[in-house]
């Protein structure tokens, strides 16, 4: 029985050896990081290894896995960590160092007070569900899955809520943001 699982799995390397070049070029045109290219590569390999149904056209299932795989990591929503810059930039180290590290001037305890008060402040106007994500996810560091678990819900809508959460966050925030980063 061995001796086939073994026929099996180096049929199927076979085949994706044979249509590597064809389903790595289709991948790698629809992901905008090669990484990312790699890694969806990487996992529909290890799928088609791990497949348990014979698979007879290995070309049709390695482009449907990849297909899917794509779609799946789209859907998956990156998660949005408050301290993430909104444009997609680097927050400023010092900021950071200001904000969430130990103050190391009164100007710093100061700024850190004001940023505190002023999230409790906007925390408080969340509605309770998107505050209760926010709070466990980002300040008390809960998983999705510990969370999704607790509360009885999908992780999917603790995302939305989490998301929601952090656009109102930085809409609220961004005044004082703005102030502090101001030279």
């Amino acid at each position: 029985m061995a001796e086939s699982d073994n026929d099996r799995s180096a049929s199927l390397l076979d085949a994706l050896a044979a249509c590597r070049a064809k389903i790595a070029a289709f991948i790698r045109r629809r992901t905008a990081v090669r990484e990312e290219a790699d890694d969806i590569l990487q996992e529909i390999t290890l799928q088609l290894i791990n497949v348990e149904q014979p698979v007879e056209n290995v070309a049709a299932w390695l482009f449907r896995a990849a297909r899917n795989e794509m779609t799946d990591r789209a859907r998956k929503k990156r998660e949005w960590l408050f301290s993430d810059d909104p444009d997609g930039d680097d927050m400023d180290e010092n900021l950071q160092q200001v904000l969430f590290g130990v103050a190391q001037t009164p100007e710093d305890a100061r700024l850190n007070a004001l940023f505190w008060d002023e999230l409790d402040s906007a925390l408080a106007d969340l509605p309770a569900a998107q505050r209760e994500v926010f709070i466990k996810t980002e300040l008390e560091d809960c998983s999705y899955k510990q969370l999704a678990a607790e509360m009885d819900l999908p992780v999917q809508t603790l995302l939305s809520r989490k998301h929601k959460a952090v656009r109102y966050l930085r809409a609220r925030l961004a005044a004082l943001y703005d102030e502090i980063m101001l030279p």
